[in-house]
């Protein structure tokens, strides 16, 4: 089913993702969360892609995959857009811009200053409070709008914050579609646009297949043989695919896959943590840093390059492979009913995380609630683009910060 024609329609639509998810991916600050309101700002309010509530969809169910959820939503926005090249061409815009200034770091980090965490870097933060903020009160107004919606979003977060894991998280989504699925069918309901892939499910069958082979099969090809670029792939690959939450819960994994290996040492590991988070784009692109300094499997960029590919490799998979079979499901009335109450609770997850980690490493000082607050209103009323807000108030908050 083709897509929908917006007013940004192009001849060129795989060019067009490359393009748009290069920006993004030079300026998106903040985070997964504030990388998913980025996007909603762009591909829901601004270019009309596609509705609210199926970007909601694509959100939740990227938030069951394991990986990192933003990179996911923005494979999905270019499969939808241009098919597969899309999200190709999506990933490539969204990462290599991080990716490549990872291992540019890589390479000078016996030379650099690597006391990353200086005043602007706690001016990011400050705007990912607003960025965050903003797409909560979005997302609420469309996907909350009645007092049953409203409870299941508040409950939700109160969840997510009381036990903040994984399995909390999960607990959340599950038990808002498992509400929606009693209370919130409506008649007549008709869905939005179509979450619309150019393959089919057979194919999407075949990219989940390929997901699992290659999880069991890497394990198997490293212990026969000393290859290193083998070994790169199997520990990356398994990290990506493994790992539930987001980028900062893959961090344990990779410490353990390459320090406590001995790849890399401790001091080493850190630093290229604080310089991740320091720069646009997804926090996977850790990856392509650990891949550029480890002493095994190539070396340099090509090493970098083949540990980010791998890493990400898995997402590409699932979101391929979980498309199709996605909105066949959405479309049933019950699976709208489920879902209506996991769009909600998925308002809910926004918010607990707007609290924590945003909230509670951002705001720190009256100076920067108001320097949040001044942010939050450029953007949700005098509608700046988020690059320019991230530019003036990560300025003003990192000079005050010192």
């Amino acid at each position: 089913m083709p897509n929908t024609p917006s007013p940004h329609q192009s001849r060129h639509p795989i060019l067009e993702v490359l393009a748009v998810f290069s920006r993004l991916g030079l300026t998106s600050f903040g985070g997964p969360v504030a990388h998913i309101g980025y996007f909603r700002a762009e591909f829901v309010g601004r270019r009309k892609w596609l509705d609210e509530t199926a970007y909601a969809d694509l959100v939740a169910m990227c938030q069951f995959l394991p990986g990192p959820a933003s990179s996911q939503v923005g494979m999905g926005l270019g499969l939808m857009r241009a098919g597969l090249p899309g999200a190709v061409m999506a990933w490539i815009g969204f990462t290599m811009p991080s990716a490549m200034a990872m291992i540019l770091f890589a390479f000078g980090v016996t030379h650099l200053d690597l006391a990353t965490h200086g005043g602007w870097l706690h001016g990011l933060k400050v705007v990912a409070v607003a960025v965050v903020a903003q797409a909560v009160w979005g997302m609420a107004q469309s996907l909350c709008p009645d007092r049953n919606r409203a409870t299941v979003a508040i409950l939700a977060a109160i969840l997510v914050v009381t036990w903040p894991t994984t399995l909390g998280q999960m607990g959340a989504i599950v038990a808002g579609g498992l509400f929606g699925w009693q209370f919130l069918r409506l008649p007549d309901a008709k869905p939005g646009h179509a979450l619309c892939t150019s393959h089919s499910r057979r194919t999407g069958a075949l990219f989940l297949a390929m997901f699992v082979l290659l999880l069991l099969l890497l394990p198997f090809l490293a212990t026969l043989t000393s290859a290193g670029w083998l070994q790169v792939a199997d520990r990356f690959y398994r990290a990506g695919s493994l790992v539930f939450g987001g980028g900062h819960v893959v961090l344990p994994l990779l410490q353990t896959e390459v320090v406590a290996s001995g790849w890399l040492d401790q001091e080493l590991f850190m630093a290229g943590y604080g310089a991740a988070q320091a720069v646009p784009g997804p926090l996977f692109t850790f990856a392509a840093y650990l891949g550029t300094t480890i002493q095994v499997g190539p070396a340099g960029w090509s090493g970098g390059l083949l540990a980010l590919t791998t890493i990400f490799l898995p997402s590409f998979f699932l979101v391929a492979g979980m498309l199709p079979f996605w909105d066949t499901f959405r479309r049933l009335p019950a699976a709208q009913a489920i879902l209506r109450g996991v769009n909600a609770a998925v308002v809910g997850l926004l918010l607990a995380a707007l609290y924590h980690p945003v909230w509670t490493s951002g705001i720190l000082s009256a100076m920067d609630f108001g320097i949040a607050l001044a942010a939050f209103g450029l953007l949700l009323f005098w509608k700046l683009p988020p690059w320019l807000v991230v530019l003036l108030a990560g300025a003003t908050a990192g000079v005050l910060a010192g």
